[in-house]
């Protein structure tokens, strides 16, 4: 094509000059070609590729006529597009000479869509290379108060804002394409161990109720200090980072199959307490004497062994105090893309900060904060658990069974969450009122003591996929840990 050549020779001259970033002239007549003969072919493109992502700022304006006219229900042809780009310059030859030679040398509609992603991925390489130029000269005149963390933030949310604008794979499936996901979804849990669909907490009758942990859900454990949030949820992390068996992909990738990779954001504790605390869940011995050394023989042994178990497992721990909801995102997509990433845990919510921009309260920014957990839950196809504190009103009521309005700003979590969760220990409470020995509010108290002594329950307030209600579990105060509960009628029978 004559004008083809006379462009591409401007664009050599260009390079006389400098270096040019990735393009293809032709792909991008082609295509336009292809349009302007026959107006179906835009619909092959027009979910992903806008005027920008055309190099040739003259077909920026021709696809960006071409696709007003079009979704304006007109006829995009050279001869209705002739009016409005009599304007534009092109040297030796009329607009109108160079849309008809656009047409005559169009391509088929079949390969319209392989043109347009062509076009799509070298726009992406030019904005790699204008995100690569902002880095550098920032890097060099950055201003004083700006700390090289949170330039490299910043470039993460760039390159990430690229990777999810404009992807070819999105918009609308049939309805046969979903409903292979969920059969193969039912066929995976069907030859899982324990018939689940989504990971297996390890703790049975939470399974039974939730079917595991489902992928891209976003979960709130709530409950009063002292209930056990943190020991529940370190117990989950362990026994699904301990389960967690890969199997790689045709890709090159690698799935769990079992179990998981787990990341865990501990905004409260250090990396050093939380893993106390886990050595002790999993050796039995209290982390009390672990602390303090006060080991014998026997219980060293339980110690290090366990250390070693704790050594071999995929569990990430991120101990940065203060981190606001885009810093804990980045570093989840980091996590993600280097290491994998199957089960997400935050403790706590209320320690996360929101952007700062805009928020006139704390309310706001915890709308800002659940938003954001549960937008990165879907973008990354795993379930995230975040910890939250109650509100003190629990402490005033004579029943102190956590209920949804306990939850601290209440209305964005209840909302956003797919699964609200309570702990609950009737034993905590209970422990405190205890009468003086002797007398028979003694006993009665004694018995009612002997009932609830080492249980706990897990108050499932609110879940999406299936019922609410109510699980026991085991609690071991002293090593912290959380396990299924023996039913009474599942005991071996005992002879006195």
């Amino acid at each position: 094509m004559a004008t083809a050549t006379a462009l591409v020779a401007r664009l050599d001259n260009r390079e006389a000059e400098y270096r040019v970033q990735p393009h293809n002239i032709e792909a991008e007549q082609a295509l336009l070609g292809a349009i302007l003969v026959n107006n179906d072919a835009f619909y092959r493109v027009s979910d992903f590729l806008l005027p920008d992502h055309f190099f040739e700022p003259i077909h920026q304006r021709v696809f960006e006529l071409t696709a007003s006219l079009i979704r304006a229900g007109k006829i995009a042809t050279p001869i209705t597009l002739k009016t409005f780009v009599n304007d534009l310059d092109l040297g030796e030859i009329t607009p109108s000479q160079y849309l008809a030679r656009l047409a005559a040398e169009a391509t088929t509609v079949i390969n319209a869509g392989d043109y347009g992603r062509t076009i799509y991925d070298l726009a992406v390489r030019r904005q790699l290379i204008g995100v690569g130029e902002d880095l550098v000269n920032v890097a060099y005149d950055a201003p004083v108060e700006m700390a090289p963390r949170e330039q490299i933030e910043d470039a993460e949310r760039k390159l990430y804002e690229l990777a999810e604008k404009g992807r070819y794979e999105g918009g609308f499936q049939k309805f046969d394409g979903a409903l292979r996901l969920a059969i193969d979804m039912a066929a995976s849990a069907y030859q899982r161990a324990g018939g689940l669909s989504g990971i297996s907490t390890g703790l049975r009758d939470v399974d039974q109720r939730m079917g595991g942990l489902q992928r891209s859900d976003l979960l709130v454990l709530a409950g009063r200090p002292a209930m056990g949030k943190t020991s529940l949820v370190t117990n989950i992390a362990f026994n699904i980072a301990k389960a967690y068996k890969g199997e790689l992909q045709p890709d090159g990738s690698t799935k769990a199959v079992n179990g998981g990779i787990v990341g865990f954001f501990s905004l409260e504790m250090s990396a050093e307490q939380l893993a106390t605390r886990i050595v002790a869940e999993q050796s039995g011995v209290s982390s009390s004497h672990i602390r303090r050394g006060s080991l014998d023989e026997r219980q060293f042994a339980k110690v290090v062994e366990a250390s070693r178990e704790m050594a071999r497992i995929p569990l990430y721990i991120d101990q940065t105090g203060g981190l606001s909801i885009a810093q804990l995102t980045a570093r989840a997509r980091r996590l993600k893309r280097q290491r994998g990433l199957d089960l997400l845990i935050i403790d706590y919510l209320q320690l996360l900060q929101g952007s700062g921009k805009g928020q006139a309260n704390r309310v706001q920014e915890i709308t800002e904060i659940t938003t954001g957990l549960k937008a990165l839950a879907k973008e990354l196809g795993v379930p995230i658990i975040a910890l939250s504190q109650l509100s003190r009103q629990v402490e005033s009521r004579d029943d102190k069974r956590p209920q949804l309005a306990d939850l601290r700003e209440s209305g964005s979590i209840e909302q956003d969450a797919d699964v609200v969760m309570f702990v609950y220990r009737d034993e905590y409470y209970l422990k405190g009122k205890m009468p003086k020995e002797g007398t028979e509010d003694f006993f009665k108290w004694q018995a009612e003591m002997e009932q609830v002594a080492g249980v706990a329950e897990v108050i499932i307030g609110k879940q999406r996929h299936g019922p609410t209600g109510t699980v026991a579990l085991q609690f071991e105060a002293e090593i912290t840990r959380f396990s299924n509960l023996a039913k009474r009628d599942h005991l071996p029978e005992s002879f006195e």
